[in-house]
């Protein structure tokens, strides 16, 4: 049984319970009403309780015992180093097409840490495959109804599945899935398609049967998101896989938009679903841009249940960046120059964008578009670019003012790349200054403020 370690507290938010009674960052949480809490989960059921008998340790390594009254459900204000207190559950598969074997050696380790853990699933999004959960952790999940969860299928023909996790117990799937179905739980799932060994009638039988298990008031399955297999050059020999071409994206596409065999003329895997009243198949962004097509219309997203695995993400980006241009871009700014780097793979899709920016009067933003030279592919998205390719493929160029960086591609919270540069590394050997972004609006602020405040 894994070791559970006191909840150690990094942020006491100002103006809570916790800042009132005066914890303080280091002090941490052995127990709770006299539960050691395993997670984040636990912590935030105990936590909702009226009184709470608080067992603490602080910084110095002193135990405290607290007594505190609160509304039900009113939150303490703690954060945490961490949301697992008894460690990480870690993948026992042995997938070829894993990222994290796709990465070089000598980085720092938590690259290398191969979550498969259902409780990130529940707290993050976070994809796992279901191969290593032992009866107390799904008598857990279905006691305190820990759902949705996020699961990688890739495959439900079970010899399939098998071959691609390299694990035996792989080939369980479609009894889990059921399990889900009985208890009212419910899946996003997620298939990583690698041509030649899940793709053509596997990738239909699969389909069909995930979305099989989309009824009722409460789908065991409530979307699945249709994903290419993306390598990188690190990447082991002999690892069965294939890249995915512009052919093979658009044949994917076709499969499961346009017209599909066994099906009648004109029809398709999703209209064929959506006719039933169940439509729950989407295609990530990747296929189109990969295909050289255009990406669907945005009503096609419906309310974008797989966002976060690349599923309209860039529709989406759109439309909220001219939301947002609306209301905060002036018809002129004082003269400035930026250049926007992102990944070649959506340099056409972010061309509105672009112009819209290059609109106001004064403002010039020119656009790098990157392949990724570290990772070894032609058509990059923009998370996956490192301060290796920025700093081979900008040298020499006129960066005007500064770089536009979208913090994608840098470590959470952190300004530091996938590769370990650091962002401070790269603007000195540039000679620029650099302007790290989160998101649509900070990216128009960076834009049009005053640059001697940036």
């Amino acid at each position: 049984m894994a070791i559970i370690r006191p909840a150690r507290i990094t942020k006491v938010l100002p103006d809570s319970i916790a800042a009132e009674i005066g914890f303080e960052p280091g002090d941490a949480i052995v127990s709770i009403n006299g539960t050691h809490p395993r997670d984040l989960i636990d912590y935030q059921f105990l936590c909702a309780d009226e009184v709470l008998e608080l067992e603490v340790l602080d910084a110095a390594g002193k135990t405290h015992s607290l007594e505190i009254e609160k509304d039900y459900d009113e939150d303490l204000g703690l954060e945490f180093e961490t949301a697992l207190f008894d460690g990480l559950i870690q993948c026992n598969n042995r997938c070829p097409f894993c990222f994290i074997d796709q990465q070089p050696p000598g980085k720092r380790s938590s690259l290398y840490l191969k979550d498969d853990d259902y409780r990130l699933s529940f707290l993050y999004g976070s994809y796992l495959t279901l191969t290593n959960l032992g009866e107390r952790e799904w008598q857990r999940i279905e006691q305190m109804r820990l759902s949705p969860l996020y699961v990688s299928v890739h495959a439900t023909e079970p010899e399939v599945r098998i071959k691609l996790l390299k694990n035996p117990r792989a080939g369980q799937i479609l009894q889990q899935i059921k399990w889900f179905q009985k208890r009212r739980l419910q899946i996003h799932a997620q298939v990583v398609v690698c041509p030649s060994i899940n793709d053509g009638v596997h990738l239909e039988q699969t389909l069909r049967d995930l979305a099989s298990f989309h009824t009722g008031e409460v789908p065991a399955v409530a979307s699945v998101a249709v994903v290419p297999v993306g390598l990188t050059r690190f990447r082991p020999q002999e690892d069965e896989l294939i890249p995915v071409t512009r052919e093979k994206a658009q044949e994917v596409i076709s499969q499961v938009r346009s017209r599909f065999a066994r099906l009648p003329k004109g029809a398709s895997l999703q209209q064929e679903f959506r006719q039933q009243g169940k439509n729950c198949v989407w295609l990530a962004d990747e296929w189109f841009l990969i295909a050289g097509e255009d990406l669907p219309d945005e009503s096609e997203y419906e309310d974008y249940p797989q966002i976060d695995n690349g599923v309209g993400s860039i529709r989406l980006f759109i439309k909220q960046f001219t939301e947002a241009a609306d209301k905060l871009l002036p018809p002129k700014v004082q003269p400035r120059k930026l250049t926007w780097v992102v990944g070649n793979a959506v340099e056409q899709a972010f061309q509105p964008i672009l112009k819209r920016l290059n609109s106001v009067d004064g403002l010039e933003v020119k656009m790098c578009a990157l392949s990724s030279d570290y990772w070894g592919q032609s058509i990059s998205v923009t998370g996956l670019l490192t301060g290796h390719d920025l700093l081979l493929k900008l040298q020499e160029q006129d960066l005007g003012d500064g770089i536009l960086l979208p913090n994608v591609m840098l470590k959470h919270g952190e300004l530091i790349f996938l590769d370990d540069i650091s962002v401070e590394d790269v603007a000195c050997k540039l000679k620029t200054k650099i302007f790290p972004v989160a998101g649509i609006e900070e990216l128009i602020q960076t834009c049009i403020q005053p640059l001697n405040v940036q």
